[in-house]
């Protein structure tokens, strides 16, 4: 039954079909029928994973295996402050994650509550209000203003009916709804005007449906089963650490083989290599390096707070910093998600007109020069009509008590000093209206020279109205104005300019001619091709005892007036924020539900669109399959019309060809593809629940330009993670090295066991986690972002850490050979030997450290611009001194004091290794690797340019 085009029966093949009766219903035998046939009217949910299940999930993660070992070897060596820090990173992963899976399963839940609780319908020739699950298809529903329609419905009758399907079809505005049959065999969603949907509002008038499908087979059905079924993507950086896992396990087995079979073939004590070489494969995992990814990102997260954007999902944050395409919703995200009047035509004059949102300030100006109403009374009575035609009320508030009393003490002369612009700024009132947007928008424009009801009303005294019908297309108020009557009239154009006999023109009333009807019907055109939403405005004086109850005569031989011209405007900070996405090598395209003009005029405004960019619709969409998609959606930057189905498919489209997608949205509908996307971005404002639980990252002022700060602080936390990445591996072949070069040379142990696990537990601490909040350079949103594929060690990374490396350890090795070979048969010369050594390979990765900071050398970043590290590196230096200088702890770390022939050996094979490449850098003039293998952004429009 599911498979019948529902828009285009009429009521009486509905009723048929349905095999029900309009005026008695369906019975209640037959409707226990039904509900045992299809069901309850809710939305399964799937089976749920258990909390303890989802908890134990968290640990079978390939690194948190390897950290495992690196525990049970640590307990083995009696090293238990090492295994008790790795136990305690392990759990915190795993709280983490398994707190992130937790809030992602909420989503079908929140979904189940925009359901209605009850609806009122026709049971056994009977009106009764029932529970919304046990609706069936068949069921008559009765619907007013304000009630959720509980199910998918057939409108069999309507009565100026509005519906708010926003949150499911994108469109911006409330949809007017009729009964009548539409013979169109393929309808966008929100072209559906004959049928009502699950989850939306009924925002005006009124009207009788009859329920067509229930529970998981109605639109918002669809969408829970999307939700459901739709894999989260696992991020870039969680595929990067679990193959960084895999090298590390192999190289600390490699490593532990070599070193203990090169040392006992060359007479070392075979108890001593074991310990020596499990130490070296202990170091050899940087089991520090899960905990600082997550300070790293925690950290991040703080300061993406203060940036208006809230994280859900820790690794979300480092998978913005390789997005490459940003799909966005328009209403809401890119626009205010409030209408607003642009541009007014009266007396064959267009007038510009400013402000933003529902705020009642702005002016009207013609040609740059701002208009005196005093003397445009054309003008006057376009705003006259705006403000007395209208049944909306303009809200001001404040989002705290404290703000609005601050504000009227202000005002009152108590308020002390004089407010800052930051106070002002945290004091400015919020705007809203109550009523639809259009007569919302009209009051606001009337408002901002100084019109509004209230002002009117003594003047002008409201006494009949003439409600909008979506047959008729007007509206008309009648009021008493200097002892006799005015009706004032708004409605569509083309309607209204039929109706009028006369045009108020320079001031006067002059007959409406055939050539000023064609001026009028001409920039009502010019109005639409902006993809304004145009209300013509009109008027007439009533004769003394003519009657008020004929509509027809009412709205007839009027004066016309002028046309408003409407839209959703963009956002101030959206054009900015692509500008800067489109440097940053990320394209932007907008996704919507809205109309294709819409949809278009705005995209220009903003520059979503280049040169040979292509702009489809939801029907062109439904057209292609996934093939045909693949090849086109490089070059596609607006969908509009479109299903949440089709959003779906553009995410999977992007990503099969090689995109890293963030998806941005607010409605129910934007759900399913928030999920897929790699990262999903909800409204804080306006999201709904279900986009919220959907998501990733969080909007709390539904500012797109926020993304654009959530992207730079994404690619500044990946490239900190790189930073000591680098630091630490490198740190790691230098330790590596010096053992294993030893052992081959027939050397004595230059690093004692427990002298390498301090190494690893100080060094590779402190100044790790302090890179792990280092200022990112410069030109961070100067290139293309990376690809998803790129490894970790990509952009000569790999060439970095294995090149410090090596000079660290063959540094250190000549640190210990010039101060052993001095007396090679003492065992207290070893000694002090091995104390070299020890504080070389200290010296060298703290110098190395600092090298990190940079993608070209370390003479290319202000030694002192992070602090922390600093400070780590400080309190690194002081425990290398303790360890050598405090008598108690020599025993115990194998260490001597040094002179200054030793320091001056330490020092300056320490340096060798940073100083050595920072200069060879300088003089050669290396340039900083870019990110390799990202497709970029536009290369399909340069080319079509």
């Amino acid at each position: 039954m599911d498979q019948m085009k529902w828009h285009q029966s009429s009521s009486e093949q509905l009723l048929q079909t349905l095999g029900v009766h309009r005026e008695e219903g369906l019975s209640d035998e037959e409707a226990a029928a039904r509900h045992t046939r299809f069901g309850s009217n809710e939305l399964a949910e799937g089976e749920r994973v258990s909390p303890i299940t989802l908890f134990l999930n968290q640990f079978k993660d390939f690194m948190v295996l390897v950290l495992a070992g690196a525990t049970l070897v640590s307990g083995i060596l009696g090293e238990y402050l090492d295994a008790i820090t790795i136990i305690a990173i392990i759990t915190l992963n795993g709280v983490l994650g398994f707190i992130q899976e937790f809030r992602a399963e909420r989503s079908l839940h929140a979904l189940k509550q925009l359901s209605a609780p009850t609806a009122n319908i026709l049971r056994n020739k009977q009106l009764c209000n029932v529970p919304a699950s046990e609706l069936v298809p068949g069921d008559i529903v009765f619907l007013e203003s304000g009630d959720r329609i509980p199910a998918d419905i057939r409108w069999i009758e309507t009565h100026s009916c509005y519906v708010e399907e926003s949150a499911l079809t994108g469109e911006s505005v409330p949809v007017g709804k009729h009964s009548r049959p539409i013979d169109k065999e393929e309808l966008p969603l929100g072209d559906m005007k004959n049928i009502g949907f699950m989850g939306t509002m009924v925002t005006r008038g009124s009207g009788k449906g009859i329920v067509i499908r229930t529970g998981m087979d109605t639109e918002m059905g669809k969408i829970a089963d999307l939700i459901e079924n739709t894999e989260s993507m696992d991020t870039p950086l969680q595929h990067r650490l679990e193959q960084l896992g895999k090298i590390l396990i192999v190289v600390a087995l490699l490593v532990t083989v070599l070193v203990v079979v090169a040392g006992i073939l060359h007479g070392q004590p075979t108890m001593t290599m074991f310990l020596a070489g499990v130490s070296l494969a202990v170091a050899a995992i940087p089991e520090g390096l899960p905990a600082i990814v997550t300070i790293a990102l925690a950290l991040g997260v703080q300061r993406m707070i203060k940036r208006k954007a809230i994280v859900r999902k820790l690794p979300s944050v480092e998978t913005l910093g390789c997005a490459s395409v940003i799909c966005s919703d328009k209403t809401g995200t890119l626009t205010q998600n409030k209408m607003t009047v642009t541009r007014i035509w009266t007396g064959g004059r267009s007038l510009e007109v400013s402000g933003e949102g529902y705020e009642p300030m702005g002016q009207i100006t013609e040609q740059g020069k701002q208009l005196d109403l005093k003397h445009d009374q054309s003008l006057r009575r376009v705003l006259q009509i705006s403000a007395l035609c209208n049944n909306a009320t303009i809200i001001e508030s404040y989002p705290t008590e404290h703000q609005a009393s601050v504000l009227s003490d202000r005002k009152k002369g108590k308020g002390g000093k004089q407010a800052s612009d930051k106070e002002k700024e945290e004091l400015k009132p919020i705007w809203d209206i109550k009523g639809d947007p259009t007569e919302g928008a009209l009051l606001v424009l009337a408002a901002k020279l100084g019109m509004t009801p209230q002002s009117l009303s003594t003047a002008y005294e409201r006494i009949g109205e003439i409600s909008f019908d979506s047959d008729r297309k007007r509206m008309s108020v009648i009021v008493k104005h200097q002892g006799g009557r005015l009706v004032l009239v708004k409605g569509a154009p083309d309607v209204l300019l039929e109706r009028c006999s006369y045009a108020l023109w320079d001031g006067k009333v002059v007959p409406f001619t055939a050539t000023l009807k064609q001026k009028a019907l001409a920039a009502n055109e010019a109005m639409a091709k902006q993809a304004l939403r145009v209300l013509g405005l009109a008027y007439r004086e009533m004769k003394p005892r003519e009657n008020e109850e004929n509509e027809n005569a009412v709205e007839a031989q009027l004066v016309f007036t002028g046309l408003a011209g409407m839209i959703d405007p963009p956002r101030r900070e959206a054009r900015e924020a692509i500008a800067v996405c489109r440097r940053a090598g990320i394209k932007t395209v907008m996704i919507t539900g809205d109309h294709q003009m819409t949809a278009e005029a705005i995209a220009n405004q903003l520059g979503i669109i280049p040169r040979g960019g292509l702009t489809m619709s939801g029907v062109q969409l439904a057209m292609m399959d996934d093939d045909a998609l693949d090849k086109v959606v490089d070059n596609a930057y607006v969908y509009a019309r479109v299903s949440p189905e089709h959003k779906l498919r553009i995410v999977k489209a992007l990503q099969r060809n090689g995109h890293v997608v963030a998806m941005t949205g607010d409605g129910v509908n934007d759900a399913p593809a928030i999920k897929a996307a790699d990262i999903g971005i909800a409204m804080g404002k306006t999201g709904t629940d279900v986009t919220k639980e959907a998501s990733s990252l969080i909007l709390s002022d539904d500012n797109f330009a926020t993304i654009v700060a959530a992207i730079e602080e994404g690619r500044g936390i990946y490239e900190n993670i790189r930073k000591f990445i680098r630091y630490l591996l490198a740190s790691n072949v230098g330790e590596i090295l010096v053992m294993f070069l030893a052992m081959i040379l027939g050397l004595p142990l230059p690093l004692v066991p427990i002298q390498i696990l301090w190494v690893n537990l100080v060094t590779d601490g402190l100044p790790a986690m302090a890179l792990g909040v280092d200022q990112p350079e410069k030109d961070l949103m100067e290139h293309r972002p990376r690809s998803a594929k790129e490894s970790i060690f990509s952009r000569r990374l790999g060439w970095k850490i294995i090149s410090r490396g090596i000079l660290i350890g063959v540094c250190t090795l000549i640190a210990f050979w010039l101060t052993w070979s001095v007396n090679p048969d003492s065992a207290a010369q070893l000694t002090k030997a091995q104390s070299v050594a020890f504080a070389t390979l200290v010296l060298a990765q703290l110098i190395h450290v600092f090298d990190c900071r940079s993608s070209r050398s370390i003479f290319h970043r202000n030694f002192f611009q992070n602090r922390y590290l600093v400070l780590a590196v400080a309190s690194s230096l002081l425990l290398l001194l303790g360890v050598l200088y405090i008598e108690p702890l020599q025993p115990i770390f194998k260490t001597v004091p040094l002179n200054f022939r030793d320091w001056a050996i330490t020092f300056v094979m320490a340096g060798i290794p940073t100083f050595l490449m920072g200069i060879g850098s300088v003089l050669t003039g290396t340039k900083p690797g870019r990110p390799s293998g990202a497709k970029p952004a536009y290369t399909s429009n340069r080319r079509a340019a």
